[in-house]
Formats: C-alpha cells, sequence, structure tokens
C-alpha cells in the first residue's frame, strides 16, 4: 500500500522517514502473510497498519 497525496504535491521531507516505516512494515506483514497464509493476528495487524496509515493521512492533510 503506498501512501497517497494529492497530485502535484511532493510528501513534506520531514515525513519521509515515517512514510518509509510505515510503507516497510506493510511490506513485511504482506510477505509473511504470503509465506505463512492467513492468520487473523497477522490480518488484524495489517488492518491496524492500514488504519494507522489512514489517520495520519488525514491529519496531515495528504501530505504523507
Amino acid at each position: 500500500m503506498q501512501p497517497q497525496s494529492e497530485p502535484g504535491k511532493q510528501p513534506n521531507s520531514e515525513h519521509a522517514p515515517a512514510i518509509e516505516h510505515v510503507t516497510s512494515a506493510h511490506e513485511l506483514l504482506q510477505a509473511l502473510r504470503k509465506r505463512i497464509g492467513e492468520h487473523p493476528e497477522l490480518a488484524e495487524a495489517i488492518v491496524k497498519l492500514e488504519t494507522a496509515l489512514s489517520i495520519l493521512t488525514v491529519k496531515t492533510g495528504g501530505m504523507l
């Protein structure tokens, strides 16, 4: 899941490390899901990560 920002706007450089960490964590969890299959706790972790990213996007005005 790639963070979405408004067209024509560059992500704020102060948010770049957070974006990289969230994206990396999401990719790791998705890879783990593929490797071990479906697992309720893994699915919950992925949903929580996606929810947190959505909240951050809203709170930063899409600047993530």
